[in-house]
Order: C-alpha cells, then structure tokens, then sequence
C-alpha cells in the first residue's frame, strides 16, 4: 500500500535522516527494494527492470563515503528510479516497446542518467510507460499497466506511468520521466504528487528515445515541489538545491479563461475553484485571465501537430521492420502522419513561433498562470477497452497539458484534492525559462494549500 499523506517521504527529510544517522542508504534501499517486489503491490507492472545488485553496491558505496564525510548532493544514497527510454551504459533501451530488443546496447550513460550519479543518486531501476511514450493513458500491453496507487482500478496516467507509480508506493523517492504533451505531470496529477515539467532547453535530451524533438522535455516527479527542484538542479548540471520559497501574499496569479476550463469533472472544478480561493484568502492577486490566443492552438495542430509528424521521421524504419509488434493504438497514432506535408511543418513551426510571441506579453505582468492539470480525474483501466473510448478520453487527459509545451514554458502540478478523494492536480506556469523562479512560487503554493488542509483538519 502507499504510505500516508504524513508519511510521503522527501528528499530532504531523507538527507536529514542520513546526516544525523537515524538511517543508512542501504536501509532505505533494501526498503523500497521489498516495495517493488512486493507480490501485493505494483512493483511487477511498476517496473521493467530493477538494478537489485547494483542499488545495493551503490548504497554501501555513499554509506562509507558520508562516513568519509563526501556528501555529493541532497540526492546522495537515495532511490531514484528512471523511465524505459534513457540510455544506460550496457543496456538496450526499450522505450516501453518489444519492437527495439534487437538493438545494440547504449555505449554510455545519457547526460541526465550521469548527472544523477555524479549527484549519488541510487538508481533503483527502469520504470514502465505507454509504449514510445505516445499517449497521455499510461496503458502498456507489452509490459502491464500498473494500478493507481489512489485505487489500483484506475489508469495511472502516462506515457510516465511506472514513474509516478514508483513514488507513489515509496519504490523512489524521486522518479525521472519525460514530458512531451504533459507525460510527467499528467501521471503525477493523476496520482495525487508533484511533477514538473521545464522549459525544454534546460535539461539535456542527448541519450533519450525522443517523441517529438520539439515538444519533448525532461522532468522529476516526487512528493514536494523541493524534491522536484533538487532533481532538476541536478539533471540541468547546476547547484543541488531548491529555491527558496516565496510567500504567497502580493503574488499576481493569472487563471487562464477558455477551453481549458471547459467540461471539467465536477470534482475537478471543485478542487480547483477551492484552492484558488485558498490562495486568494492567503494574499494571492487571483485575478482571471482570458487568453484567446490559446483557442488557436486546435487549429494550429489540425494537420496533426509536432509528436506524430516527428515520431514518423524516426520511426518509418522501425515500423517497416517490425511495426506488427507495436502497440496498434501507438502505431496507427504514427503512420497517420505519414502524410503531413513539408509545407504543413514549416507553416506548424511557424504558427507557433508567432503564437508564443504574441502570449508572451499578455502574460508577463503576471508572477504564474493556474490552471486545472488534467480536466478529469483517473478513468478505470477498463473504461479504455474500446478504440473510440480511448481516443476520446486520450484527448481529453492531454488536452490541457499539451498547452505547456506547444507555448515551451515551465510548469509544476501539485495535487490538490481532498483527503480521500480521486486526486487532482493544479497546474502552476511559469515564464520561457524562469524555470527556478517559478519553483520558489510553486513552493509558497504548496504550503499555502498545505496550511489549509492543515486548519480544515483541525477544524475537524
């Protein structure tokens, strides 16, 4: 079972518990190595691979050297679980997919995997997601689907899956996904804890299977909005810490009017009619924001958008030589872009390019953006069965975090439900490349609205 919302483990209260002794990296290993192969839980489906052996070497390794006193990040000696499409020295990468265990394994480490070393992170294994990472559901008919860690019935969200899973059920403490039309916080708002997404340029992409070269970015998923900077700082080569956190009171927060409100769940609407007010009560300038620029982004994409066009390209070959063992719902997502013109992408790229110029000032007197992360909360796995059902509830998972990517600006999800409820998520977006700034507001958010269940629990 997953632990407790009082329990969530962080990376900071786990490198306090490190530093004055109260536990051992290989402690906390050996614990959330029990966790995955738990035959109760969803370690099976969770993961594709788990680093067993090598976890354990690895932790004794940062135990003796804190005894030495080398402390190499807030990271150092903690489980840190890793999405089927990086590449690991001397391992194939698999992407979700049976289609690519033929291929030669990676010579090296990706950029990000090394970095997560170099900052002695424990990496605790490979974790599952939609195949090629090409659907918001986070359902794998290669590999399983695991369970919503809120109830096991539920999708968990994707293409991120087994990452959000593997915190959720305290498998990692941080887990690294990829985000290319919301896969890390659609998963993480699915499953009630706290993914962000960064201005793409900022972490590196070299030694990852891509999407959409576009669209794709690379991203943490974690209990706290400080769990996710501390990853990020890592990934993007700068200093292993979190910003500080800035208070909630005189901030100017803009909700976004227009589609993405639209046929929200009345769970979700609640939720985030609820926290908006909390923030407003905490000092908060709340104030909507309507931006009918974002109505253009359907009929930007009509032809298709970035992710299939991009997929094809590096796809086309894979596909003639082994597209029968695809996924079918991830292939026929592919080849209906074959057919995309070379017009059609440049006056794409174009169309966005002049989008994004034209938001930019609409938005800049603002000090973040809200909105609801995903429109609906988890649907059951078996709601999916049928192609017309899964198209349908697809798009509407993806539809308000695909806005954060085609605009390549910077965005946490942080859950906001009630105790006990289905989780929902509130999206906080930053600036083009105020990605640290936007970490330090997304914290004073997170503990305004944690001071507020804190009081309604006390009230109760």
């Amino acid at each position: 079972m997953p632990p407790s919302a009082s329990l969530k483990p962080t990376v900071l209260g786990l490198a306090e518990d490190l530093a004055t002794g109260r536990t051992s990296s290989r402690a906390l290993i050996e614990a959330a190595l029990a966790r995955i192969a738990d035959p109760s839980g969803e370690g099976g489906r969770s993961f594709v691979r788990v680093y067993e052996d090598s976890a354990r070497a690895a932790a004794d390794a940062q135990d003796r050297l804190r005894q030495a006193g080398y402390v190499a990040s807030p990271l150092a000696g903690l489980p840190v679980s890793i999405k089927d499409l990086f590449d690991v020295a001397g391992e194939p990468t698999l992407a979700g997919s049976k289609a690519l265990d033929d291929q030669p394994p990676a010579m090296c480490d990706a950029p990000v995997i090394a970095r997560l070393r170099a900052a002695g992170a424990i990496l605790i294994g490979r974790t599952n997601m939609t195949e090629f990472a090409f659907s918001g559901v986070g359902i794998n008919p290669h590999y399983g689907t695991p369970g919503n860690p809120f109830d096991r019935r539920l999708i968990p969200g994707g293409s991120s899956s087994g990452a959000a899973v593997s915190v959720g059920d305290a498998q990692a403490v941080v887990a690294i996904g990829s985000d290319t039309g919301g896969s890390v916080r659609i998963p993480a708002a699915l499953c009630g804890i706290v993914g962000f997404k960064p201005t793409q340029y900022r972490i590196p992409r070299d030694g990852v299977i891509p999407l959409s070269t576009t669209l794709d970015s690379i991203g943490p998923l974690a209990n706290s909005v400080a769990c996710c900077a501390i990853a990020d700082a890592v990934m993007a080569g700068e200093p292993a810490t979190a910003p500080a956190t800035m208070p909630v009171a005189g901030l100017r927060l803009g909700v976004l009017q227009g589609f993405v409100l639209d046929g929200l769940a009345p769970e979700v609407g609640r939720a985030f009619a609820g926290a908006c007010a909390a923030l407003s009560r905490a000092g908060a300038r709340v104030t909507d924001l309507p931006l009918a620029e974002l109505n253009e982004i359907p009929a930007i994409n009509a032809a298709g958008g970035f992710a299939p066009i991009e997929a094809f390209a590096w796809h086309q070959k894979l596909l003639e030589r082994r597209g029968a063992e695809y996924d079918p719902r991830v292939r026929t997502r592919i080849e209906r872009a074959g057919g995309m013109s070379a017009a059609e992408y440049v006056n794409l790229c174009a169309a966005r390019a002049d989008l994004i110029a034209r938001i930019a000032p609409r938005t800049a007197p603002f000090d973040a953006l809200l909105m609801p992360t995903v429109a609906i909360t988890a649907p059951p796995i078996a709601a999916f069965a049928q192609d017309d059902d899964y198209r349908r509830l697809n798009a509407a998972i993806l539809r308000n975090p695909s806005v954060i990517n085609f605009l390549d600006r910077c965005a946490v999800t942080l859950p906001i439900q009630p105790a006990g409820t289905p989780p929902v998520g509130l999206t906080v977006i930053g600036e083009h490349g105020a990605d640290r700034r936007l970490l330090g507001i997304a914290r004073g958010i997170e503990a305004a609205l944690a001071a507020r269940e804190q009081l309604s629990g006390e009230e109760n």
